[in-house]
């Protein structure tokens, strides 16, 4: 039984259409990533996924339940952690998970005891007497983590997890992420960052304004794009010498500018000692080499005509994103 099913689903606000008919399959124990640019319909469609909005079309179960008509075993089927977590300042990290490990009706004694594990599991211990408020970001988010994970939920819904974290503790938080699947739960992982994407997610969903332009495990979006190409610069020799080379050896690339050499090449690395021995036997000298992999960016912007980096970096986010 998949853990997550999808099809048709939709999201209105008044004449603008959110979230426009998606279909997505998460089987049980898989990352999921959902890919996509602010305003694209991501957290639309985790709030609907995870009863917090109704939708306005199609259909979606979750843990084998369906999200309008059983909302409740939805609820008690998954963890959520949210963008902006919902965390009392003036509560203390250890007072924060007992009173989720109370509201999920854990007796006592076991709600003590999880939340303890907990805190020990997101490395809080040392700060699990100290109020919420003084905490950091990477902390609160840790913090936001434990709380989801109270009740063993099936599905842990993730919505964007790491955003405006430093690099310590986005890493935190993606080994935590793969711990919890190694454990057997499964991940819905809303993302706008491409490495995270690329290394935590079996398979990835591109979504932007509102559909699914892309699907698959990443190395399978990336090879869609084409193969891997090697990019030279040249310390002497000319350009068209080196590209009448490098024609006998894989498919040629526009260049980006007078002394770099793109060749698309089938078989990656394998390919680099023969381009540099016909190279080196035609007498061109080369500056460095480079192989170069396509992106799930690169898959992006085949599929929508934009860069994903880009909207990261300031643009303007669509306003359907609610």
């Amino acid at each position: 039984m998949a853990a997550i099913e999808v099809e048709g689903l939709e999201r209105a606000f008044g004449e603008v259409l959110a979230v426009q008919g998606i279909d997505i399959e998460v089987d049980e124990g898989e990352i999921y990533g959902f890919l996509g640019p602010n305003g694209a319909g991501k957290t639309t469609t985790v709030r609907m996924l995870t009863t917090l909005l109704l939708p306005t079309g199609g259909r979606a179960s979750v843990a084998g339940h369906d999200v309008k008509k059983e909302a409740r075993a939805v609820r008690a089927s998954i963890g959520v952690a949210l963008q902006e977590a919902a965390l009392d300042p003036l509560m203390t990290g250890r007072e924060l998970i007992r009173l989720q490990a109370t509201l999920q009706g854990l007796p006592g004694n076991e709600g003590k005891r999880r939340a303890d594990d907990l805190l020990e599991r997101v490395d809080l211990v040392a700060a699990a007497d100290r109020r919420v408020g003084t905490y950091s970001g990477g902390m609160q988010r840790r913090l936001d983590l434990a709380a989801a994970l109270v009740h063993e939920p099936r599905v842990l819904f993730l919505d964007e997890p790491t955003t405006g974290l430093d690099p310590v503790s986005r890493k935190t938080i993606w080994e935590e992420v793969r711990a919890l699947n190694d454990e057997g739960t499964t991940v819905f992982l809303t993302t706008q960052y491409l490495e995270e994407a690329d290394q935590l997610a079996d398979n990835v969903g591109i979504i932007d304004r509102g559909r699914i332009v892309a699907e698959g495990t990443p190395e399978s979006l990336k090879a869609q794009i084409g193969h891997p190409h090697i990019q030279l610069q040249l310390a002497a020799g000319s350009v068209a010498e080196a590209e009448e080379v490098c024609a006998r050896i894989g498919k040629l690339l526009p260049p980006k500018d007078g002394k770099t050499v793109l060749v698309e090449v089938e078989n990656g690395a394998a390919d680099i000692p023969r381009t540099v021995r016909a190279l080196d036997e035609a007498g061109i000298a080369v500056e460095s080499l480079e192989l170069v992999r396509p992106t799930l960016d690169d898959v992006f912007v085949a599929k929508t005509g934009h860069h994903l980096e880009k909207d990261e970096e300031g643009a303007e986010p669509n306003p359907v994103e609610v």
